[in-house]
């Protein structure tokens, strides 16, 4: 991966090797059981895992994103979402926090009013006209996902024949916000090709086998959540539960494409795979 640098609240941080950004679900419904942090005691002992596992990010979310999930009230997400912030300050208060929501009212009330420190927007602004003039406000890193549509509707909006194919369509649109965030004066942007939103299968390994041309022609560090994704378990006929082996192998992969930020519900793992990536590297 290229070296690339965040601004943390006026806390430079310089990133020679791939960051691990844990997953925080305070949600009933995550596609992933295990990862459902829906009691306070539970919350508070996934994040304690995450960290001790050596995490650098927590990625917070309180709104489901899997195909068919519930819609959630914004003040319910803000609620869940400030749960979750107050858990890991609680915990270790420098931990940089991203806050996983579209809405920006959500965002500035989780930087604003909680710490939260980065903005992970799944739909890239495209949900919330809102958005990009937030970051700007707020003067926090923003990571921007590729998807169409909304949650409920991606699986249906797949065929990418008149953009030239899934790659063309994740740079040309991505191509098109960087320009915009940019004009606006936000200079760190971090990009995530959308594994899973409104791709099938067969496009997510596209994808995945393009990594470096995406990051080549977008020049921005490239954040990858493939943890225990339907492109796994579906292919190897298993469960998410089942799926942290062949999470490790597609993680490893994206390392050897230019991944910069691996976004994980195993974090002991992910750091392993790092640690052997950059070994295997030198």
């Amino acid at each position: 991966m290229t070296p690339f640098s965040i601004n943390i609240k006026g806390r430079l941080l310089t990133c020679e090797t791939p960051l691990v950004m844990g997953i925080l679900n305070v949600t009933p419904d995550s596609f992933y059981s295990a990862s459902r942090c829906w009691q306070e005691e539970t919350l508070e002992r996934t994040a304690s895992r995450l960290i001790a596992d050596g995490a650098d990010i927590i990625d917070i979310g309180g709104y489901s994103s899997r195909p068919g999930a519930s819609d959630v009230p914004a003040e319910e997400e803000k609620r869940r979402i400030a749960l979750g912030i107050k858990t890991v300050k609680r915990i270790a208060p420098d931990m940089p926090v991203s806050v996983d929501t579209f809405r920006s009212d959500v965002a500035r009330a989780a930087v604003l009013d909680h710490g939260a420190e980065i903005i992970n927007d799944i739909a890239g602004g495209d949900l919330d006209d809102k958005m990009f003039d937030t970051v700007v406000e707020l003067n926090v890193p923003y990571i921007a996902m590729h998807m169409r549509g909304t949650a409920a509707q991606m699986q249906s909006l797949t065929d990418y024949t008149s953009s030239g194919g899934v790659t063309a369509d994740i740079i040309a649109s991505l191509s098109k916000k960087i320009d915009r965030l940019e004009q606006k004066g936000v200079t760190d942007i971090i990009i995530d090709p959308g594994f899973g939103f409104a791709k099938t299968i067969a496009q997510n390994f596209e994808v995945l086998r393009d990594l470096r041309v995406i990051g080549n022609a977008l020049r921005r560090p490239i954040l990858v959540g493939l943890s225990r994704k339907s492109m796994i378990y579906r292919t190897l006929d298993i469960t998410p539960e089942e799926s942290l082996n062949g999470t490790t192998v597609i993680n490893t992969l994206a390392l050897e494409r230019g991944a910069a930020i691996l976004r994980v519900h195993d974090v002991a793992e992910a750091r392993q795979a790092v640690t052997l990536w950059r070994e295997a590297d030198k």
